[in-house]
């Protein structure tokens, strides 16, 4: 059995249908939105990185989630189009992070390749004018930039432990970071 498109709805045509497959589980309904939305998701998730097979199986999941996850749908709070766009946004992000991060490849020096003693006492020098221009910044940016880059945590650990917003975090690394530049400008890469 089709069910008409909604005539005099307030709502756009492919939220009729979702609300539809809402509340009559309709499979009339879900197949418009399936033939709307699919293509539409599949090019969305291609042009977010994901090849043309993960993009197809990404589709499958949100829609059948689209299916199953019908009766939490709120038209008052969004449109169909947010609402299955937002899923599939989310469904991307989880891949992503389930990604595993890429590990930086192995510089292989070449034998005999010890650095000589010119280029051993250049190093310390180097990092004795590191440790002083990082001895003249204020200690709250020295303290950011120590957390940040010695220890390794992300900003958005820094914060919680300092009791600092995650904003100011941000601003005193950068800002450190402005100065150490301006100090060791001269130093050549």
């Amino acid at each position: 059995m089709e069910s008409p498109p909604v005539q005099d709805s307030p709502y756009s045509e492919m939220t009729a249908a979702l609300i539809a497959v809402r509340d009559r589980r309709d499979r009339d309904a879900f197949a418009r939105l399936f033939d709307h939305f699919a293509p539409r998701l599949k090019a969305m998730l291609i042009r977010g990185g994901l090849r043309d097979g993960s993009a197809e199986d990404v589709v499958q999941d949100v829609m059948l989630t689209v299916w199953h996850k019908a009766a939490q749908f709120d038209p008052h709070r969004a449109e169909a189009q947010s609402w299955i766009y937002r899923i599939a946004r989310n469904r991307q992000i989880d891949l992503a992070r389930r990604r595993p991060l890429p590990l930086p490849e192995p510089i292989e020096e070449p034998e005999g390749a010890e650095p000589d003693a010119a280029q051993i006492l250049a190093l310390q020098q180097e990092v004795g004018r590191l440790r002083a221009a990082l001895a003249r910044l204020s200690p709250e940016q020295g303290r950011a930039l120590r957390q940040a880059y010695i220890d390794e945590l992300p900003h958005s650990q820094i914060s919680p432990a300092t009791g600092l917003p995650l904003g100011t975090i941000k601003s005193r690394i950068r800002l450190g970071l402005e100065r150490l530049r301006h100090e060791l400008r001269d130093l050549k890469p």
